[in-house]
């Protein structure tokens, strides 16, 4: 029998290795997504195969992740119960799309996964599954009861991995558990199960490894021009992006990036001044409410950047049909529906508004802020001539119209006040001042 096992080097992948073969007498086959890890990928495959796998596969989906799903979203102004911008949720899929190949090159007749049964990866990953190889069996060890007996909590895991000789990134100390990729990184459990318990205190700095503590960040603001076609950013302006992309070998003036390099540009950027720090406590689609802290720098500057563009170009009922849509779009990304065909209709009519939504915007970043600083389009609804509030050389805004305008949407209005004033006076001859019924 083959198993593929969804493989990162942290805590749980790390123990279910050698676990599934234990249980199993399985062969394991580990893949892991490279989907902006960076130095945790070192030594990741070596690693693998010296703790039990068979084949390990470490597969650079980075371009595919910025491309096919970051900017996606990101065209749909997708944000989870007002805060949360995704990050974890959003790379389910494309891991569990790419497992799911591997399994079948593999000829595996299984996938398994490290996500607690507590959580909303293990639907993320299984619906995913569902949706794309219906035929592969699922293997879900902490939905288990003989895993989790041996395994009660993260200090088994942890001792478990010693005796073993598994080398992995958490100890008693700092149990808290990371998700990292090239959208955001997300710290959960242990120290920040209390949600009274303060992640941004200076003691807790060092947990941090995206983004500059607001305070930290340079007292000069850093100005960025980005450039849009289509609802998409397809380059960056500014001393810094210049400094930045020196730094990353890219060739170029700046103005024709990759949405990978949109992502790397903007996470160095915004990291540097504090941009995206998130601290929450969210409802896990399986019921219970989770506290979670992300540092999302890149995808915070350009969700805001994003939103600018749009206010300048979109028309008004098409951004408001959309923005309705936000909660429930945002939600089958959280609940791990990025298959399902309500997500692909949804995103149908997202492509559709985002037609017209080219230019650029420019923005200032200071210590964790995103601020507006102009914007301009050469697709602009926005016509200073008709919204001055001078004379209007166009004549096409007669103010005289409005009166008929606010006659019109007040009739409702008037009609309502007509009838509950008739039922009052009614009241009142009937003996009493008060509503129907009082003495």
């Amino acid at each position: 029998m083959k198993i593929v096992c969804a493989y990162s080097g942290g805590l749980d992948t790390s123990v279910l290795l050698q676990w599934l073969q234990e249980t199993y007498g399985a062969e394991v086959i580990a893949f892991c997504a490279n989907i902006g890890q960076e130095e945790e990928l070192d030594g990741l495959e070596a690693k693998a195969l010296s703790t039990g796998a068979a084949k390990c596969f470490v597969d650079d989906l980075q371009e595919e992740f910025a491309r096919d799903f970051i900017f996606p979203m990101i065209r749909a102004a997708a944000i989870y119960e007002g805060q949360y911008f995704l990050g974890t949720s959003i790379a389910r899929p494309l891991i569990a799309k790419r497992m799911v190949e591997i399994a079948r090159s593999e000829g595996a007749a299984a996938v398994a996964h490290g996500a607690t049964g507590k959580g909303n990866d293990q639907v993320r990953f299984e619906l995913a599954a569902a949706a794309l190889a219906p035929e592969l069996a699922v293997i879900a060890p902490w939905r288990q009861e003989r895993f989790r007996e041996k395994f009660p909590g993260r200090a088994e895991m942890i001792a478990y991995a010693e005796a073993h000789r598994i080398p992995v990134p958490v100890t008693a100390k700092k149990p808290y558990s990371t998700d990292r990729n090239l959208l955001h990184i997300s710290y959960e459990s242990g120290i920040l199960e209390d949600p009274w318990f303060d992640a941004s205190d200076e003691e807790n700095k060092d947990m941090f490894r995206l983004s500059a503590a607001p305070e930290d960040a340079p007292d000069e603001a850093e100005r960025l021009i980005l450039h849009f076609t289509k609802g998409d950013c397809t380059g960056l302006e500014g001393a810094g992006v210049t400094q930045v992309r020196q730094e990353l070998g890219h060739q170029g003036d700046g103005k024709t990036l990759s949405p990978l390099l949109v992502m790397r540009v903007l996470n160095k950027l915004g990291g540097k001044h504090g941009i995206g720090r998130v601290d929450m406590v969210e409802n896990r689609f399986v019921g219970m409410k989770s506290r979670g802290v992300y540092e999302t720098p890149g995808g915070a500057i350009l969700h805001f950047a994003h939103r600018q563009m749009e206010s300048l170009t979109m028309d008004r009922e098409a951004m408001h049909l959309r923005d309705s849509l936000i909660p429930q779009y945002s939600t089958l990304v959280y609940n791990g529906f990025w298959f399902a065909p309500e997500r692909r209709a949804l995103q149908a009519l997202v492509e559709e508004t985002q037609q017209e939504v080219t230019g650029e915007v420019r923005v200032k970043l200071y210590k964790g802020n995103v601020i507006a600083a102009g914007r301009r389009s050469p697709r602009s609804l926005y016509n200073p001539q008709i919204a001055t509030m001078e004379a209007d050389p166009t004549q096409a805004y007669n103010q005289s119209d409005a009166t008929g305008f606010i006659r019109l949407q007040a009739l409702r209005l008037t009609v309502a006040a007509a009838r509950d004033a008739a039922a009052s006076s009614s009241r009142a001859e009937a003996g009493g001042g008060g509503p129907a019924g009082e003495a």
